[in-house]
């Protein structure tokens, strides 16, 4: 499980999901390049990497919103840097809304943050993969890759495009010794979640606890996920543990879709 001497570039990486992911590499040995838009908060966090694991670690500053800036980006820190042997995905999801009520920019808008700039960000990296004989490249996508959340209209439907990319996308790199999957986490306790919650109790006219307490009941572990708990399963995948795992879409869920 050892990522010693390996260097990763995780995306959306100053909260929730993202952020977990960052210190479970970097616990795992792994140099990490965190990567978001907030640069004030990008400092903080890799700050905190630096003190819990004895190494140093660094950060870019690009928005998803402009893909050609974002490429632009990591393609100098390269020159910098040296290559990325681990590529995480992770981009915050779109608005809330029935699919029925989007306008087209809404899908546009979507498609360009999630699905062209991570294929904008393999292309960059993958070269640099197949030079050092190691690649790993994990998408945090969503169960309702499985199963259609209800609400995430214009997220279902990105979020369905990203998975089906990323398994071609191992099937073309395979060869290489470069694996590709997609991990679903579940409801996850994070702000973006609290947001969604706050969002359908309002149209509900509920309290958010009764919202959150409705979701828990359908989950068969009875509790949210933990953000540490799926950035234990990435750290794993980007592990040499995991080299002969490729093209997989993988729930950590707590048994949600397994039961539907």
């Amino acid at each position: 499980m050892s990522l010693a001497g390996k260097h990763a570039i995780v995306c959306g990486s100053t909260q929730g999901i993202g952020r977990a992911c960052a210190v479970e590499l970097a616990r795992l040995g792994a140099r990490v390049t965190i990567l978001a838009r907030d640069e004030a908060a990008l400092r903080r966090t890799a700050e905190e990497l630096d003190a819990g694991s004895g190494q140093q670690h660094g950060f870019l500053a690009a928005d998803f919103a402009d893909p050609a800036a974002l490429q632009r980006a990591v393609a100098g820190h390269l020159e910098h840097c040296g290559p990325v042997h681990i590529l995480v995905n992770n981009t915050g999801g779109p608005p809330h809304g029935a699919i029925l009520d989007a306008a087209p920019e809404h899908f546009v808008r979507a498609f360009s943050q999630h699905l062209l700039c991570n294929q904008l960000l393999v292309q960059t990296l993958v070269p640099g993969m197949r030079q050092a004989g190691y690649g790993r490249i994990v998408n945090i996508i969503s169960t309702s890759v499985i199963m259609p959340i209800r609400g995430l209209g214009v997220s279902n439907t990105t979020r369905g495009a990203v998975a089906n990319w990323g398994r071609t996308m191992a099937a073309e790199l395979a060869p290489f010794g470069i694996t590709v999957n997609n991990v679903l986490p579940g409801y996850t306790a994070t702000a973006r979640l609290e947001s969604l919650f706050s969002a359908k109790a309002q149209k509900l006219g509920k309290s958010v606890d009764d919202v959150r307490q409705d979701v828990i009941a359908a989950i068969p572990m009875q509790r949210l996920a933990d953000p540490a708990e799926i950035a234990a399963v990435v750290g794993f995948l980007a592990s040499p543990a995991a080299s002969y795992v490729t093209g997989v879409n993988l729930p950590v869920d707590g048994g949600r879709t397994a039961i539907q």
